[in-house]
This record gives C-alpha cells, structure tokens and sequence, in this order.
C-alpha cells in the first residue's frame, strides 16, 4: 500500500465576514467612482456567478449589466447557466456572440501559425474591449472575476480578463471562492461545475494547471505564508518537486500582476514608490 500523505491544517480556510468585506469594497469603489453601476462578463462560471451575485445585492440588479459573450466552442450549459443566473438575480444581461470577430482577426493573421492558446488569448482580449466598450458609454466599472489561485499563477490573460477596474475576489482562493458560492447561495448546477476559462473545446483548469486546485491552493498558501519548499512539501503531503513547479509558475508570472514596469527616474516613480 503507499505512503499516505500526513494530515495537515495547511490550506486556506473560508471567513463568513467574507461577504461583509466584499461587499463593503463594492459599495465603496462605486461611491467614489460615480459611477452609474458596475458591468461584469458572465459566462455561466463560478468566479463570474459569485462576482454578479455580490453586486446584486450589494448595489441592487439595476446598476448590474452582465454581458454574455460566447463563441463557438462555448458549451451551450454555460450559455444556459449564464442566462438562468441573470434572470434569477433580475440582473439586466446582453448576448453578443464573437465568433465572427475571432475568425476575422484569424484570417487577418492566417500567415501565422494559431495555436489554440493564442486564439483563446486573442478571445480574451476581445471580450475585455467588449467590456470596456459598454463601460465607457455608460458610464460603468468594469468588475473582474480572477481568484487569488489565478492571478498568482498567471493563469489569465494579460489585458484580457486580468483587464478590470477592481476584482472583488483578488484575494481569495479557488476553493475559498467555491465555499463562498454555497454561502451566497450560487445554484448548485453552477458550483458543481468543473472549472473551466472556455477558451477551447473540452478545455478546463486543473487540465492546464496539471493540478487539483485543492492541492493547489494549499501550496499557494505555504508561499503566501512564506514557507520554503521543503516545509511547504511535509505540511501538505505533495511531493517537493510539484510544489517547486508551482512557485516557479509564481515567480515567472509576476510581471503580470504589475503595471508595465518603469526605470527610475523621477522623485516618485508610477508602479514602484509612488503610493496612491
């Protein structure tokens, strides 16, 4: 029989005043934006459902626009899921399909050899200026749904839907933000969901990741709390070198957790000293 890994208290655990938090970031970013509300893309996943439900009933389903923004390797479940979500919270939502976009930008570079990782980049991209389109004609913040999991592996597109004026749950991780779903009442066709961007056919996370965002987030957690590889290892039971691959992909994604980087020149400098 093998070794079983040791049971540990490592991994993040989820906070009822959690929502409270949330909540009172969302009512505070509108205030002092002047906004008239806030726009959000809804694509019938968790992150996204959980986001659309905490500015419902923060600032109420009429100052919440949901754009639903599918393409042609979209699974009709989360189109269905998506548009289900919004009319059960009252939200306003709008369906705008981008295939043809993509396949035109596609023929635009067809000199170039697409993989399927650069089109789902490129789909990205062109739902975040979809966003922001209807943004700025109506005068709206942009709200994104990456998890803490995804920012610090750079699991997102750069300017793509890592682009948005504030991201309500930055700073929870993947399994915190599931807990979360129950606890707001997410329907469960919607948390029992396998993760997935829907970026390509029969894509999902932990695919990509080539990891289980429960293994996932307890590493994230040991170098979150500043733990060396080797502690990190014998608290969560995962082998050393896996838990090497992860702060490796942590250390090489951090340019995209910054603004574009600046030398230093001046007093203050934008991104490095200068403190909003």
């Amino acid at each position: 029989m093998p070794p079983q890994p040791k049971e540990t208290s490592l991994g993040p655990k989820f906070k009822p005043e959690t929502v409270n938090i949330i909540q009172s970031f969302i009512k505070q970013k509108m205030d002092e934006s002047k906004a008239s509300g806030v726009i959000i893309g809804l694509s019938g996943g968790l992150d996204s459902a959980v986001v659309t439900k905490l500015c419902a009933d923060t600032l109420g389903p009429e100052k919440v626009l949901t754009l639903i923004l599918p393409d042609q390797s979209t699974p009709e479940i989360d189109m269905k899921d998506a548009i289900g979500l919004a009319n059960a919270l009252g939200v306003e939502y709008r369906v705008i399909d981008i295939s043809d976009m993509i396949e035109g930008f596609s023929k635009l570079l067809s000199p170039l050899d697409l993989n399927h990782k650069a089109i789902g980049n490129i789909k990205a991209r062109y739902r975040m200026i979809l966003l922001y389109t209807h943004a700025n004609l109506e005068n709206k913040l942009v709200m994104g749904a990456s998890n803490k999991s995804e920012l610090l592996c750079g699991y997102f597109t750069k300017f793509g839907d890592g682009g948005a004026d504030f991201s309500p749950i930055g700073d929870l991780y993947k399994t915190q933000v599931l807990e979360l779903a129950k606890a707001i009442e997410i329907p469960e066709n919607i948390v029992n969901k396998i993760p997935s961007a829907g970026l390509w056919k029969d894509q999902t996370d932990e695919d990509e990741l080539q990891i289980k965002y429960k293994d996932l987030d307890r590493i994230l957690l040991g170098i979150e709390l500043k733990l060396d590889t080797k502690d990190i290892a014998e608290k969560t039971g995962i082998d050393k070198n896996e838990v090497s691959r992860i702060l490796d992909m942590v250390e090489k994604n951090v340019h995209k957790r910054k603004m574009p980087l600046i030398p230093k020149i001046g007093v203050r400098t934008l991104g490095l000293d200068w403190r909003e």
